[in-house]
């Protein structure tokens, strides 16, 4: 077995995380949450691939920290793969070509923040890489996915950004546990 098998074998679980991920926030940014808070309609401010989507900076994040950024980026190119293949066959195609172009794109970011952060203390790579990546890929995929259509893309990307914002927040405990529970004999970075 070579040196890259066992890291091969490490980075399949992500991989699959990250193509699922991808997955499901394609599917359910086709549903806005049907709910109102006064007299604010949140269908017009929100979809449920906002709550969803995160996940896929905690993979990476937690990937980089663990495996270093050429680990990290395997793991978007594979999860962007997986994860926009299956959105043609089971969401909208206009979703899942915006959805491939603003993944690729704000992933590789933020494994390029992510890195050049590393070293600083723990929460802060990974909340500034999901920041900038956040706001890279939601301006990327409303603008691809719904511009010139009815729907209220700028008032839900305003609401998904926001949810981004608090989700990597949210998310910051499940990535310190996943790297402190990680052992550090498997560890590379």
């Amino acid at each position: 077995m070579t040196n890259d098998a066992p890291k091969a074998a490490l980075l399949a679980p992500p991989m699959l995380a990250m193509g699922l991920v991808i997955l499901a926030a394609n599917i359910l940014v086709q549903h806005p949450i049907q709910a109102t808070i006064g007299s604010l309609d949140l269908a017009n401010w929100l979809t449920y691939g906002a709550i969803s989507y995160p996940i896929a900076f905690l993979v990476t994040d937690a990937t980089n920290r663990l495996f270093g950024p050429a680990a990290a980026r395997r793991v978007v190119y594979v999860g962007f793969a997986v994860g926009v293949t299956l959105s043609l066959v089971f969401a909208d195609p206009r979703i899942a070509i915006a959805s491939g172009t603003a993944f690729l794109t704000a992933q590789l970011l933020d494994v390029l923040v992510f890195d050049r952060l590393r070293a600083l203390r723990w929460w802060t790579a990974p909340l500034a890489s999901s920041l900038v990546g956040s706001a890279v890929d939601t301006a990327l995929f409303f603008s691809i996915a719904f511009y010139g259509t009815p729907v209220p893309w700028v008032s839900l990307a305003f609401g998904d950004f926001l949810v981004k914002l608090a989700m990597a927040l949210v998310l910051l405990p499940a990535f310190r546990a996943i790297v402190a529970w990680y052992p550090k004999r498997l560890q590379t970075a």
